[in-house]
């Protein structure tokens, strides 16, 4: 777990340049936790409507930003090496369907995705912050939760 955290923390201070701790990882491992369900929730719909009990890669709501970042960590991944341990994030509640091997396999590089995206935003709420304070993560997820 001490590997974990370091790579977190190397991550955001190469992704977006800020220093985080464990509440912070914390804080961001529940968040991203929330999100995958709900992008899994909606592909789930997709699927269903398309009469199929699998979720397909191409039925996950990925806007244009979020395949970005998913793009550019792909790029930043290759330095930090933290999709092993975004694998761990890649846990869900029970859904109606089941997942294909090909989304599965690529929900690290979702989590990585959206970690990047909440990196970006915090610099984007207060371009000055170093060390993100509960409100800089609250008004970054408020945003999340009103556009995914």
């Amino acid at each position: 777990m001490v590997m974990a955290v370091s790579r977190f923390e190397r991550f955001f201070r190469v992704a977006a340049d800020l220093d985080v701790d464990k509440d912070d990882l914390k804080r961001h491992n529940d968040f991203i936790g929330e999100q995958l369900y709900d992008l899994l929730l909606m592909a789930q719909g997709t699927a269903k409507a398309n009469a199929r009990d699998i979720i397909e890669w191409r039925d996950l709501p990925l806007t244009k930003g979020l395949q970005e970042t998913i793009h550019d960590f792909r790029k930043l991944d290759d330095d930090v090496e933290l999709k092993p341990v975004l694998e761990q994030l890649t846990t869900w509640p029970p859904l109606d369907v089941t997942l294909s091997e090909e989304a599965e396999s690529r929900l690290p590089e979702v989590v990585g995705g959206l970690s990047l995206a909440v990196g970006r935003t915090i610099k984007i709420v207060d371009p000055e912050v170093r060390n993100p304070g509960s409100e800089h993560w609250e008004r970054t997820f408020r945003i999340f939760d009103l556009l995914l």
